[in-house]
């Protein structure tokens, strides 16, 4: 078993009724499946094998629990972490063992990196087998201590509601994260008796949520004290459900908002403190901010290597003050001058009082030169792009019109590369739970299932997966499953015909020696020949073979026409193809291991700070 205890503010799994239910007797795969009406998952993604088939026969019976077969394990995972991150609620994904188990290390990595509430059934082969290398054998439990928040190998029938019951409440209190139940084949065929709720037993566990109210109070007291205060607001805040709770203390303090790329949504883009976001590809006023700022505060942020750059030159001037709900988190990176544990709304909320109380008695801050130096920079470097000149589809126009064409309360998940970063400068995020990617792995192939997912979680929601042809040739299988099981998802392929960012590098790093990045030609071509998108496969007649509805589309002319018509189709899943122009590059760029001081707002254009170089 591994437990790694951090955790906060969701219920323990309660009963439906009022009290203890009579024990019934029943098969082990019987109690897996009444488990989980009880822990309230009413949705499942998986694919049978084996050893978890005998769970398959009951979950036949469950008029409360939907299963949604899917073509790879892979889609299963992303499937589940899309649902999780749309709804708030665990996402719950299942497989066989061997192969079937294997397949979810990536998404139970993925939803680790990014704090996804995830709970994975695994199949295992017979308990006496296990150890002897048996017919699709693998040590799922062994393979993913180092991924998951806590990890279950289920010995005994009776054990199974508590280890459901336990995996719910672990992975969704706390900082959340993935828990994975193991449950060998002779397990789930044993006899055993049923009954709700279980004895809870996780002497271990007890993630502190309540902030110290000292720690609150010099915060406080920093934050009004502060002439260049940046609040810096990672995935946690949204995790907390404290959006609501952050732009009352941003209005209060006044403060400058940047918020990470597992943040996006957390305060309005478009309200005027929102810097934007930070990090390799930020805004320069967001980076900059930072790296100019004599005060950071830190909420349910990690100070990851993306938005630091080189480590020690990261906001020299700064005072850090270090919120979040993960102990281990606090100082791992950057030492904290106010380390503050607890939930982050929690822990907003109490910062609220206290600034108030450091108002009331005079200590307010004066942030006017500040904002000036801050405008100076959001007015001079703005995000912006430049029309290709052989008028050929700009990729960051195909994403803007998108967002701008959208219908309120659009779901948009992105792939990994280029056209998620696009995704989010050019959409504009102004509520939570609106923008849903892989930030910690990047992982590619994760967009369609996690749109998937997403829809299947929020049906009446409109979900855009925004991708990249690298990307949507890993796990475009999911819409299939989209399409036999009325998920209409809407994806747009951000087709240049190459894997995208790793191209950048080679363009500017490695002197456009464009090695195994191109996907439009064989390898005789080597990149040599003009880029009109991935033709091979023809993602048109691929998707309407899945049973999709797709159009392709290379003209700006049309743009606006095919994203409406994308937009009206709500019966099946829908795939444009928008062939984009293969050379356009995310600005702006830090440079991998370099400091923050060395941004570029566009290629050969660095930005000039002004006076302020010697503060």
């Amino acid at each position: 078993m591994t437990e790694q205890a951090t955790g906060a503010h969701h219920p323990q799994p309660r009963p439906r009724s009022g009290g203890q239910s009579a024990p019934e007797h029943v098969t082990g795969a019987q109690s897996l499946i009444r488990s989980l009406e009880e822990v309230g998952a009413d949705t499942v993604f998986g694919i049978p094998g084996g050893t978890i088939l005998p769970a398959y026969d009951p979950l036949m019976d469950s008029t409360k629990v939907r299963h949604v077969l899917v073509r790879h394990e892979q889609g299963a995972g992303h499937a589940a972490t899309g649902y999780a991150q749309a709804t708030g609620k665990v996402g719950v994904c299942m497989a066989t063992s061997g192969p079937g188990a294997t397949n979810l290390v990536t998404p139970i990595a993925d939803a680790h990196m990014d704090s996804v509430p995830l709970v994975a059934i695994t199949g295992q082969v017979a308990s006496k087998a296990i150890g002897t290398d048996a017919f699709q054998e693998a040590d799922i439990v062994g393979i993913t201590m180092p991924i998951t928040k806590h990890s279950f190998l289920v010995t005994k029938a009776e054990d199974i509601p508590r280890a459901i019951a336990q995996a719910f409440h672990i992975a969704s209190t706390g900082r959340p994260g993935p828990v994975l139940v193991d449950i060998p084949k002779d397990i789930l065929q044993a006899k055993t008796t049923f009954s709700w709720p279980p004895t809870m037993d996780l002497p271990g566990y007890r993630p502190v949520t309540k902030p110290h109210a000292k720690q609150i109070r010099e915060a406080a007291k920093l934050i009004t004290a502060a002439k260049r205060p940046v609040l810096y607001v990672g995935g946690g805040v949204l995790k907390a459900g404290a959006t609501a709770e952050l732009k009352v203390l941003a209005e209060l303090t006044g403060a400058p908002v940047t918020t990470t790329l597992m943040a996006l949504g957390a305060f309005p883009d478009g309200h005027p403190q929102h810097l934007g976001m930070p990090g390799m590809h930020g805004s320069v006023a967001a980076v900059t901010g930072l790296q100019k700022a004599d005060l950071i505060v830190a909420l349910g942020a990690r100070f990851d290597d993306r938005v630091t750059g080189k480590l020690d030159s990261f906001a020299p001037f700064a005072k850090i003050v270090h919120a979040d709900i993960d102990p281990a988190e606090i100082g791992k990176n950057r030492a904290a001058d106010v380390p503050i544990v607890g939930d982050a709304r929690e822990v907003i909320a109490d910062l609220i009082q206290a600034v108030q109380k450091e108002h009331s008695e005079g200590g307010q801050g004066d942030y006017t030169a500040w904002w000036k130096d801050l405008n100076r920079w959001r007015e001079t470097y703005p995000l912006g792009y430049d029309q290709p000149a052989d008028g050929s589809l700009s990729p960051q126009q195909v994403i803007e019109r998108i967002g701008q064409l959208a219908p309120d309360g659009t779901i948009f998940t992105a792939g990994v590369g280029q056209h998620q970063m696009w995704a989010a400068h050019y959409i504009q995020y102004e509520k939570p739970a609106t923008w849903l990617n892989s930030g910690g792995a990047g992982t590619m192939g994760y967009a369609v299932p996690a749109a998937m997912g997403a829809k299947a979680g929020a049906p009446d929601r409109t979900v855009w997966a925004i991708d990249g042809d690298g990307c949507f040739q890993m796990t475009n299988q999911e819409l299939t499953t989209c399409a036999l099981n009325n998920i209409p998802i809407k994806v747009a392929i951000i087709n240049n015909g190459a894997l995208g960012m790793v191209r950048q590098w080679q363009t500017l790093f490695y002197n456009q020696r464009y090695s195994n990045t191109v996907l439009h030609s064989g390898p005789e071509a080597d990149g040599k020949q003009p880029s009109a998108g991935t033709r091979v496969p023809d993602f048109v007649k691929l998707s309407e073979a899945m049973g999709c509805y797709a159009i392709r589309c290379e003209s700006v002319d049309d743009l606006d026409k095919v994203i409406e018509e994308a937009n009206s189709i709500n019966d099946r899943p829908v795939v444009v193809d928008f062939i984009v122009h293969e050379d356009a590059m995310v600005w702006p760029m830090v440079a991998a291991g370099t400091s923050n001081d060395e941004i570029m707002a566009a290629r050969d254009v660095r930005p000039d700070f002004g006076d302020n170089e010697d503060d």
